[in-house]
């Protein structure tokens, strides 16, 4: 590390005297940023501590601004964002803190910002006198021979109370026993051991036990207390109690020692002989730490570790042992053990606060990091400096309570460095040294002056209709050359052809990632494409952006059926009566040869390209091999001449497929009558598809007919009445029933057939009786010719009849310009059932 720069001396190593000032102002004043507070334990949460923010001379305005925070390893205490007073966040418990220390105390660092400081706090935790004195035994049995004359003493277990200070400050009381009475003798430790006086002469026949309470009294306020039972049993004589050759003993140990070692002998000795004068050696009333890290061999009075020290977690054990002879009578003596420390722990460097980015424009000094480096080590061996490795423009400087402020050393220039890497170095001085290590990485921030820029100026995407929401369309890419929230792009949509007419947007872009969605299921028959308009953004002040256009293209799916506008389906064939059905027929003359056009099946697809193109194929026919369909055209022609074996009534069923992937289809039934003439094609028209059904269908029929010909009866004579009215001379008001051209044609097809034309129309066309001349009208008046329907079918619209025609009764009338009148023939809608 011979190019960092150490910050506990040496050389300035051309600093600019400027800056050395800075930082000697920098190291004074954080000296005494120290501040100290006292609180008792077991304070509950929210319980206050002391006015943080006003001893640092903050005021509630500053708060805000200053971004008062602690750092602490663990947040025994919290600072209140609104008065800045320091508050308790989680009860303490001082023994649980401190264990046997006189004196406890939490340290902790406030940091604030703009300009950035730490200030070192200290709460010290007052004992109250919370735990009450206990005794390791259940009960203390002591072994008194009957000839031990009175006077004798007999040292009892002492209590043990985990508070500190007045409130660990034991006394003892006995309960009233004319035999027994307590004195309380003071140990070396300042502690008072009770022992037991045998006040007269027992006689084990008249009473072989005595049963005494011990009670412990604590110095708190109020008073704590804690019992144990002392069980005296009379016993033959044994006058010579063990005795320790110290009545405390010392030893001084390196922490790591393995488990096993030897600490140190207590040793005891009793002039009695026999059982009486064998000693065994037992822990008195100890902590369970004690007995977790030294054993005792109860024969040789060896201390031995029993597990791992830790000078870090506790640097002495005071505990107590006790010999006992073999009659029952015991001594005591106390143990000090001093843990020394070694250079076993390595500085711990600990980031307290970090100012990244920091603006290229910052002075030198500017304070970037705030460090605390902790050793647990004691001594030289905890004593820690820090350098810096590595190449930056930044310095590091000592700073009160093991803390360090790594500062800026000269200007920044993030056109030259984006970042900088530095290591921060701290090695204590211990034999060997330690030392740990930290990189800090310092981002150098930039001002917003590049735009985003997309990856491409026109983006085109395709999308098959009928997609599903939330389909991915595309995802537009822009780059922005700033760092930081300069370079965070942000995408919109500004403008486009996706919301007319008040619709939903069709597409949405994500805002973070540039992914454009489609918002609802496309419809190439309704949009085959639009554009939109997305910006990208910057996160600057003020924000920079460009935009860019995204062009969707909608690709056609074969998603509509063919649609057949003739012959009509059977729910637009006409009205009907309830149970029957309509359909459109065609009549085909036996004549007819092959190649014959009997009708043309007519249908649309509301697709595009081969979706939309069409094919036409005749799959259900009574004589499959009497007619064909066009592929292409959809014209169903006879593909042989006529028979007269053929029957009547022919159906025939052509389906229409569309080209689409999976092809589409649609069915036309068509219905044709095979007969000479329209009057021929009326009986076979109206047989009956079943029987009494179609009983009940004639009798309608019939009945209509004759309401027919009844009408046409009436409208008969009422004809011949004005006929003669108008040779007599008809009033002015019936002279508009002159000679005239009628056309009674009308629509021939269904109205919703706009979209396509019918090729077929048929007016029937026959001269109506010249006027004559004489004084008196023929009555009945001529009858109108009779015309086969295959002729009128054949046949031009509106002709005039052949006068040599076989169809004609009488003979056409001489004139060639009398009135004709013109009937549409279309094709009849018939019900069948």
């Amino acid at each position: 590390m011979s190019g960092g720069r150490r910050a506990s001396g040496g050389p300035g190593g051309g600093r600019a005297l400027g800056l050395g000032a800075v930082l000697l102002w920098l190291c004074w004043r954080a000296a005494a940023e120290r501040l100290r507070y006292s609180m008792a334990e077991e304070l509950p949460r929210g319980s206050l501590v002391g006015p943080l923010a006003r001893d640092l001379g903050l005021s509630a305005d500053e708060l805000p601004a200053r971004k008062l925070r602690l750092s602490a390893d663990k947040q025994y205490f919290t600072v209140s964002e609104g008065n800045g007073n320091l508050y308790v966040s989680e009860r303490l418990d001082r023994e649980e803190l401190c264990g046997e220390s006189l004196s406890c105390s939490v340290s902790f660092e406030a940091l604030v910002h703009n300009p950035l400081n730490v200030f070192h706090v200290e709460v010290s935790i007052e004992d109250v006198n919370d735990n009450s004195p206990t005794f390791r035994k259940a009960a203390l049995e002591l072994e008194i021979g009957e000839l031990i004359p009175p006077g004798a003493h007999f040292p009892l277990e002492m209590a043990q109370d985990a508070d500190a200070g007045s409130n660990s400050l034991l006394t003892y009381e006995l309960s009233s026993n004319p035999s027994f009475s307590l004195v309380l003798n003071e140990n070396p430790g300042g502690k008072k051991q009770p022992e037991l006086v045998l006040e007269r002469a027992l006689d084990r026949e008249k009473q072989s036990s005595f049963e005494l309470v011990l009670t412990a009294l604590d110095g708190g306020d109020p008073v704590r207390s804690g019992t144990v039972q002392v069980h005296v049993n009379v016993t033959d004589a044994n006058d010579n109690s063990p005795v320790f050759s110290k009545k405390v003993y010392e030893a001084r140990v390196a922490e790591n020692l393995p488990a096993g070692s030897l600490v140190l002998r207590v040793e005891a000795t009793d002039a009695d002989a026999g059982s009486n004068g064998r000693v065994s050696y037992s822990f008195g009333n100890v902590p369970d730490g004690v007995l977790a890290f030294f054993a005792l061999d109860s024969e040789s009075g060896e201390i031995k570790t029993a597990g791992p020290l830790d000078f870090e977690e506790k640097s002495k054990y005071i505990f107590g042992l006790e010999a006992k002879d073999g009659g029952g009578l015991t001594s005591h003596c106390e143990v000090h053990i001093d843990i020394t420390d070694e250079n076993d722990n390595a500085p711990e460097i600990t980031i307290l606060s970090l100012s990244s980015p920091v603006p290229e424009d910052a002075p030198a000094g500017t304070v970037v990091a705030l460090l605390k480096v902790r050793d647990r080590d004691s001594g030289e061996n905890g004593e820690v400096s820090c350098e810096l490795s590595g190449e930056a423009p930044l310095s590091i400087v000592a700073s009160s309570g093991g803390s360090f402020k790594v500062v800026t050393a000269s200007a920044l220039d993030r056109e030259q460095a984006s970042e900088h890497r530095v290591t921060v170095v701290a090695r204590d001085r211990g034999r060997p040294a330690l030392w740990s290590s930290r990189e800090l990485v310092l981002e150098v921030s930039d001002v917003n002056d590049n735009a985003p820029v997309f990856e491409e100026a026109s983006y085109s995407a395709y999308v098959r209709e009928n997609n599903a929401v939330g389909l991915l369309v595309l995802r537009v890419v822009a780059r922005d050359l700033d760092a930081g929230a300069n370079g965070r792009v942000s995408y919109w949509l500004s403008g486009g052809s996706a919301g007319a007419a008040g619709a939903a947007p069709l597409v949405s872009v994500e805002a973070r990632s540039g992914a454009v969605y489609a918002q609802r299921s496309l419809d190439y028959e309704q949009c085959r494409e639009f554009s939109v308009a997305v910006r990208a953004q910057d996160g600057g002040s003020p924000a920079r952006s460009s935009t860019a256009t995204v062009r969707v293209f909608v690709l056609d799916q074969n998603d509509n059926a063919p649609r057949v506008l003739y012959p009509p389906p059977p729910a637009a064939s006409g009205a009907a009566s309830a149970g029957s059905v309509g359909s459109a027929f065609e009549v085909v003359p036996r004549s007819a040869s092959s190649g014959y056009l009997v009708g043309k099946v007519v249908a649309v697809d509301a697709d595009a390209g081969r979706n939309a193109w069409l094919s036409y194929e005749l799959v259900q026919a009574s004589e499959p091999a009497l007619f064909r369909v066009g592929l292409q055209s959809g014209e169903v022609r006879t593909a042989r001449a006529v028979s007269e074996r053929d029957a009547a009534k022919q159906r025939l069923v052509a389906v229409v497929k569309d080209h689409g992937e999976p092809a589409l289809s649609a069915t036309a039934t068509l219905h044709v009558v095979l007969a000479e003439s329209l009057q021929e094609a009326l009986p076979e028209l109206s047989e009956r598809a079943a029987g009494a059904e179609a009983a009940g269908e004639l009798q309608f029929y019939l009945v209509l007919a004759l309401a027919l010909l009844s009408a046409l009866l009436v409208l008969s004579v009422a004809l011949a009445v004005l006929a003669r009215l108008r040779r007599a001379g008809p009033p002015a008001v019936l002279r508009c029933l002159g000679a005239q051209r009628l056309s009674l044609a009308g629509a021939a097809f269904p109205a919703d057939f706009c979209e396509g034309t019918l090729p077929y129309s048929y007016n029937l066309c026959v001269a109506a009786p010249p006027r004559s001349t004489a004084p008196e009208a023929a009555w009945p008046p001529p009858p109108l010719p009779i015309v086969p329907a295959e002729e009128l079918v054949a046949g031009e619209p509106c002709e005039k009849l052949n006068p040599s025609s076989s169809a004609v009764v009488e003979q056409p009338p001489a004139d060639p310009d009398a009135p004709q009148v013109c009937k549409p023939l279309h094709s009849l809608l018939l019900r069948f059932s």
